[in-house]
């Protein structure tokens, strides 16, 4: 992963994982996670995890995967860095609100959301990132109640 201009390829690619998250399940699924899904303990975020064939577990484990996914493709250097984190917000923003619990998560589940947390560890841009929307959730966060 290093900065600098992103190819053609990457253009391509962008646009591609931008086009697979408008598929009708993933973006109702992406709503329900962004929009819904606070949960303020980790007892609240495994009781979803844990009720495997309902729709609300598919769709955090859909959501998940994709933006795991999609960081692994990166991390693996199929597509600029830079370039992936200027056009997706979301799975920083999804990370961020799962910060709080985020210890508790990972102490039955170490692997949960790894690939993202490894690209803000290895991308200055995407570190930025992550704590910028850390602060845009914590203020949703206390707006909430």
């Amino acid at each position: 992963m290093q900065p600098g201009i992103a190819s053609h390829e990457d253009g391509q690619l962008i646009l591609k994982l931008y086009e697979l998250r408008t598929e009708p399940v993933l973006r109702q699924a992406r709503a329900w996670i962004g929009g819904e899904f606070w949960p303020a303990t980790a007892d609240e975020f495994f009781v979803v995890m844990q009720d495997s064939g309902s729709e609300k577990n598919a769709w955090l484990r859909q959501v998940v995967s994709y933006w795991e996914m999609a960081a692994s493709i990166v991390l693996h250097g199929a597509l600029a860095a830079d370039l992936f984190v200027d056009c997706n917000g979301e799975p920083f923003f999804l990370l961020a609100k799962l910060a709080p619990i985020l210890p508790e998560i990972h102490a039955k589940m170490p692997g949960f959301f790894s690939k993202t947390l490894q690209l803000i560890e290895h991308s200055q841009a995407a570190a930025a990132r992550y704590e910028a929307m850390r602060k845009s959730v914590e203020a949703r966060r206390v707006k909430r109640g």
